[in-house]
């Protein structure tokens, strides 16, 4: 016998608007930005619109996530297509570690050779650019607050600190001549953005690997539903993200009638969505009858520490 919990596949769209239009500054500001920097001859100013470039890449990923999240499961995709941003996000980082070698090449260049850089202007440039990083922030946090909303957030927090660094640059080179700082801090944003686009590598093969959700306790869980009354034991769990932000669980509970199994199906969901947000829910009943407990005693609540946390 095998219940499935009710749920729902599709994601309902949330703050969509506010990301198309966050996407739309941060990219046209990042386009001034780069050309304002081939006209400066600044190295800085240009690293700083590759990183408002990945923002704007950011920003379009949640922003496509939001709309393919409408799209109903069918019957070559069950679950939807969720997970596509969960690919988008690593085709993304694999394209920012490319722009990472190109900075830090010509960043190395520009050390052993350094060029005429105008610095008022990057200083001036460089300040707008801080001015509409704090725009898209604001943008973005009148927005619905999700997984995906908060790190674009981050992302657009991250190119704060490259604007502060191109700012400084604009400043150094105008008051005192010293142009090594151009390459030097682009140097800088490029260790910010390689450091950013490696987190976002890790989280989105974690996902693809179907991983236990980051900050989801796996031995927790299966206590908690191992305490539900009518539960003998809880065996086979697994816990993954479908996608940033929705988490799935399959289990075999053990249980002493099946006749049982509505109302303790019932506490086990109220348990799973209440203490681990996690609503999506594929439960198989194993009735036990009058077996002597001891003949089960073998059955793991949780798998193995030796596993690496992995269910199997």
């Amino acid at each position: 016998m095998h219940v499935h919990a009710q749920h729902n596949h599709r994601n309902h769209p949330s703050g969509s608007g506010t990301l198309y239009i966050a996407l739309g500054i941060t990219a046209g500001y990042a386009l001034v930005e780069l050309i304002a920097g081939m006209r400066f001859q600044s190295l800085a100013l240009m690293s700083d619109a590759g990183h408002m470039f990945s923002d704007a890449a950011a920003l379009g990923l949640a922003a496509f996530a939001a709309w393919m999240a409408r799209r109903p499961a069918g019957m070559r995709h069950t679950f939807g297509y969720a997970r596509a941003e969960i690919v988008a996000a690593f085709v993304n980082g694999m394209a920012m570690l490319i722009v990472v070698v190109m900075i830090s090449t010509e960043a190395v260049k520009r050390l052993l050779d350094p060029p005429e850089v105008q610095g008022l202007g990057v200083l001036t440039v460089a300040f707008v650019g801080l001015i509409v990083n704090l725009l898209v922030i604001y943008l973005i946090d009148r927005g619905e607050r999700t997984l995906n909303t908060r790190a674009a957030a981050l992302h657009v927090l991250g190119d704060l600190i490259g604007s502060v660094a191109a700012i400084t640059a604009g400043a150094v080179i105008y008051f005192t001549g010293w142009k090594p700082i151009d390459p030097l801090l682009s140097i800088l944003i490029a260790v910010l953005i390689l450091i950013a686009t490696i987190r976002l590598l890790r989280e989105a093969l974690h996902v693809l690997m179907e991983g236990v959700p980051s900050g989801l306790p796996l031995a927790e869980v299966g206590k908690v539903m191992a305490q539900i009354q009518g539960v003998r034991s809880v065996h086979d769990l697994h816990v993954w993200n479908i996608s940033s932000g929705q988490i799935a669980l399959s289990a075999h509970v053990d249980i002493d009638e099946i006749g049982q199994w509505p109302a303790t199906l019932e506490l086990l969901r109220i348990a799973l969505r209440e203490r681990f947000g996690i609503a999506h829910v594929t439960l198989q009943p194993e009735a036990l009858g009058g077996i002597n407990p001891g003949l089960h005693a073998r059955v793991r609540i949780v798998p193995s520490e030796n596993h690496g946390g992995d269910a199997d």
